[in-house]
């Protein structure tokens, strides 16, 4: 089932642990990390797009992708630049470095919609998942006038929005081990991914 709502792949951000690569292009398994993401939305969204300042890595998927609007490198300036380019009202947004996101996390996250809610996000006992939840456009204007402030933290976001908190209970019974929050952003990260694909197969 396809759902009326944008995907977007967040590809842009800094990556100083993982020096020289892109992490949306880093392998686990056969395949780049971006490849595994959008074999994913390629069956939920009607849309899809990659906020990513270097645009020309990604022209063999033939997506469309897009650069921030504000010329700083964060993950809020990258959710701004994809809530801003969609067609959509609402967006899911995960980062381009999980490579164990799991379709039904996700499907469960877009069931929980609703009118009058800004942001529908998972929260485990780490805290909350900001790059694995669903925007709505009523965020747009929230979040430019905080990164006008040079404020770019996420969490700073959440304030005076109306969200919909998808509790740890849940998450498990789609994702037992929640390796869909799993992030490659050091060679350590990647050496556990690489340990545990076999597992996921």
């Amino acid at each position: 089932m396809k759902y009326p709502i944008t995907g977007v792949i967040l590809a842009g951000g800094n990556n100083t642990r993982l020096p020289g690569k892109n992490k949306a292009l880093i392998k686990v398994g056969d395949e780049p990390i971006i490849y595994k993401i959008y074999n994913i939305y390629k069956d939920l969204f009607d849309e899809i797009i990659i906020v990513t300042n270097e645009p020309a890595l990604f022209i063999e998927i033939g997506l469309f992708t897009v650069t921030d609007i504000f010329n700083v490198r964060s993950s809020l300036t990258g959710i701004h630049s994809g809530l801003f380019y969609s067609s959509n009202k609402n967006v899911f947004f995960s980062a381009c470095d999980t490579p164990f996101l799991k379709k039904f996390l996700v499907e469960t996250i877009l069931e929980k919609i609703e009118n009058n809610i800004d942001v529908v996000i998972p929260e485990t006992s780490a805290g909350r998942e900001p790059l694995c939840a669903v925007y709505s456009k009523n965020c747009l204007k929230p979040i430019e006038m905080q990164l006008l402030k040079n404020d770019f933290k996420i969490q700073n976001f959440f304030k005076n929005l109306r969200i919909k908190k998808i509790n740890e209970d849940i998450i498990k019974k789609v994702d037992p081990e929640m390796l869909s929050f799993l992030n490659i952003n050091t060679q350590d990260d990647l050496e556990r991914a690489l340990q545990i694909l076999p597992k996921t197969i």
